[in-house]
């Protein structure tokens, strides 16, 4: 018998509610009737796990049982049970749907550095879940004026199963052939439209081919069945990933198109952006000590954000999903 998991709680919980309910409604009626219990679970933020999943089921899965109502905030309803919306409420998740709201963008790129931490950290979209953590990379560091937009990433990444595996395995790993690291590469933009596409993903071709895995992350996306098509194209033929960064409901990111994984790094590319950039150079060192030590000394890489609404709704200007 397959284990009651948090989409059941919330088909549960659903089932019975008067109308759509928010994650944090949802967790708290199932915690009130007692199916959390159920759950085997040991996160300290169950509700988190629980909105997570639902967005990931929403967005991902066709043929998912749930649905989305309305954003600001965003709430949850049984699609079985939508003939019992008023059709004022149906009419509004329809244009929702269809209608992406375009974002102001007087922001920065580089503010949208700490949300690509949280959700290289936190996402469980993302690398199955395991925790990256990540390193900005200053290109105005660099010894090389004029080419660092197109040599350095934005942001760097890397993985390490110290949570994952028994110390015994890593040292054995060592060893061998230490595959047990992953890197990853990111460059980030505030949108992608047609008219900036194809200079936006080249330019992460360029920089971001040395790493495991390379992803092209932007805010916002021309949301357009002929231009997703051409991104899951390059996608394809190139290797480099697209993730979007949701900016109302943060949590509910996702990567649209995943990145190629490479088993062998460029060794020639990595020298030389540690010859060319401290930051980069830094960044190795730093895993370097952490394999060797197995131990994440945190404070070396970019800090997580821990209220990522806070900081959109006062860095970027933009009202996220509550």
């Amino acid at each position: 018998m397959a284990a009651y998991s948090f989409l059941d709680l919330a088909y549960d919980v659903l089932k019975q509610a008067s109308a759509p309910l928010t994650y944090q409604e949802v967790w708290q009626t199932g915690k009130d009737r007692g199916l959390a219990a159920k759950i085997r679970t040991s996160g300290k933020t169950p509700w988190q796990s629980l909105g997570a999943q639902l967005y990931v089921e929403v967005r991902d899965n066709d043929d998912s049982r749930f649905m989305k109502v309305g954003k600001r905030p965003a709430r949850f309803f049984l699609k079985e049970r939508g003939v019992e919306l008023p059709p004022d409420a149906l009419a509004k998740i329809e244009k929702e749907e269809t209608k992406k709201k375009e974002h102001k963008t007087e922001y920065r790129e580089r503010d949208l550095h700490p949300l690509l931490t949280y959700f290289a950290y936190a996402n469980p979209t993302f690398n199955r879940g395991r925790s990256i953590f990540t390193k900005t990379i200053y290109h105005e560091k660099s010894q090389r004026s004029g080419y660092n937009e197109w040599v350095h990433p934005d942001m760097v990444g890397f993985y390490l199963p110290l949570d994952d595996w028994r110390p015994d395995v890593i040292e054995f790993n060592r060893l061998s052939d230490n595959n047990s690291l992953r890197l990853f590469s990111f460059e980030l933009k505030r949108s992608l439209t047609k008219a900036n596409y194809r200079e936006a993903y080249f330019q992460a071709v360029s920089n971001s081919s040395w790493a495991h895995e390379g992803y092209l992350v932007a805010a916002n996306i021309l949301q357009d069945d002929e231009f997703l098509s051409e991104l899951e194209r390059l996608a394809s033929s190139f290797g480099i990933g697209i993730i979007h960064l949701d900016l109302e409901d943060i949590d509910s990111s996702g990567i649209l198109y995943p990145a190629r994984n490479r088993d062998l790094l460029d060794w020639e590319t990595i020298n030389k952006l540690c010859e060319q950039n401290s930051d980069f150079e830094k960044f190795l060192q730093d895993v370097k000590i952490d394999f060797e030590s197995k131990r994440i000394h945190r404070a070396e890489f970019d800090e997580v954000v821990k209220d990522t609404r806070t900081y959109i709704r006062d860095r970027l200007k933009v009202e996220p999903d509550v």
